[in-house]
């Protein structure tokens, strides 16, 4: 090992060196950690004769937004006992052991006992019952973190017992005061090392919100930097190339299986929707960036040109259907073209939900009964004995008109009135408005006759 190499081996990382010993230290989160909120109060020691804060809480957000950091913060300012799980190693077995010697610490020797549960999102319905004795009985402060949305990953009794705090992405500012810190924290780098401006706002660039990322890249290019310094005596410069030789991308923040799948797609809907052409092609990017299925992509695609599109441009349907037969069979990542050509499409065409609409509008009648019989005439007439029931009976061929449309009740009386289309005066459905209404007064003439 050469001399500056030495200058930051460890056995554990940066990250957790540099991990809060109380919420004073926490950076980031200020909306969780005001004077009398959840955690203050649960960090909080109880003096003599005063009774400690037994709620217990669900933090949720993104990974290294300070889950763990939080819940060990508390345990140590409140000097309640600290005891971890991690859902996926854990079974009920584990979770009642911990419940039973919480319930004997508390008992016989006044201790109170902090659980935190790591991912609680991938316990079983089984082991999160396991949980409830002890959340009930106050024998056990729960603190649960977990990155997915705990209203579909926590069962409603466990909910119904805790708060659920929503923790944020670190903005830049709180990046940057973590990474400066930890360059001259004792903890950390201890100053031994040069850090440019560049170079940190670099790291919080590419550490997109989270902080143990950021720490774990400083850590890379301080390797980086005390290697390529070799034996030297020179306080080691981390530089630009040393990051980027650490991570030469941001890691996107996106779980397929989780909110961020969700949302980045949401995002990705709403901004071709609403016609705004960079948003749409930067959400693309993040999902393909964050390997997301592109048939998945493909396939909203096309229900946005038939639902948002529609017949504004109804081209929009056939050139997102091209566009996903052609990512079929070419793949990724060449895919990535056909889909940022449909995505600037769409996003660019005239918008009418009309054909949406309608649909919508036919099916909510036919859900509440109405729909009445099929008129006479436009019965079946193709079976033996079909005239004695007046199937077919009066049906007008409409090509018998040189306009190849004309007078005839479609529908029966009790939706004669019904107007499902109602076509929107945007790209081409301009036309398609005024040629509906010149048919349909056709059409409907039998109305104003009877």
């Amino acid at each position: 090992m050469s001399d500056n190499s030495s200058l930051i081996a460890s056995a554990t990382p940066l990250a957790a060196r540099m991990r809060p010993t109380s919420l004073d230290e926490v950076v980031g989160q200020s909306h969780l950690l005001k004077d009398g909120s959840p955690l203050r109060n649960l960090a909080a020691k109880a003096l003599p004769g005063e009774k400690s804060a037994t709620v217990s809480v669900i933090l949720f957000g993104p990974p290294g937004t300070g889950k763990t950091t939080l819940a060990q913060a508390v345990a140590r300012t409140s000097g309640r006992k600290f005891v971890e799980l991690s859902a996926i190693t854990a079974g009920v077995k584990d979770v009642r052991e911990v419940m039973e010697r919480a319930r004997n610490d508390k008992d016989l020797y006044g201790v109170n006992t902090i659980l935190f549960l790591d991912e609680i999102h991938r316990f079983s319905k089984a082991q999160q019952d396991a949980l409830l004795p002890g959340v009930e009985g106050g024998w056990v402060v729960l603190i649960a973190a977990t990155t997915e949305n705990p209203s579909f990953s926590v069962i409603s009794p466990l909910l119904s017992r805790s708060l659920m705090l929503t923790l944020k992405p670190l903005d830049e500012a709180d990046l940057h005061s973590l990474v400066v810190r930890a360059t001259e924290d004792p903890r950390g780098l201890a100053a031994k090392f040069t850090v440019p401006g560049d170079v940190v706002d670099s790291i919080v660039q590419l550490a997109g919100g989270d902080g143990r990322r950021a720490l774990t890249l400083l850590e890379a290019a301080a390797n980086s930097a005390a290697e390529r310094g070799g034996a030297s005596k020179k306080k080691p410069l981390i530089s630009a190339e040393d990051v980027a030789n650490s991570m030469d991308r941001a890691l996107v923040r996106y779980d397929r299986d989780g909110d961020q799948h969700y949302d980045v797609i949401s995002a990705f809907i709403k901004s071709v929707r609403g016609s705004d052409a960079d948003a749409a092609i930067h959400y693309l990017a993040r999902m393909i960036e964050a390997g997301e299925d592109p048939r998945f992509i493909a396939r909203r695609l096309m229900i946005l040109a038939a639902e948002d599109v529609g017949l504004a441009d109804p081209g929009a349907l056939s050139l997102a259907v091209a566009a996903a037969e052609t990512v079929s069979l070419i793949g990724m990542p060449e895919g990535r073209i056909p889909l940022a050509e449909a995505t600037i499409y769409l996003a660019l065409a005239p918008k009418s939900n009309s054909a949406y609409n309608a649909i919508n509008s036919a099916l909510d009648d036919i859900r509440s009964g109405q729909f009445g019989e099929v008129p006479d005439p436009l019965r079946s007439s193709n079976y033996a004995g079909a005239k004695r029931t007046n199937a077919g009976v009066g049906y007008k061929y409409p090509h018998d008109d040189p306009r190849a449309v004309l007078e005839q009740q479609y529908l029966s009386a009790k939706l004669e009135n019904r107007r499902y289309y109602v076509p929107k005066e945007i790209g081409q459905e301009r036309d398609f408005a005024d040629r509906w209404q010149k048919l349909r007064a056709i059409v409907r003439a039998f109305k104003k006759s009877s």
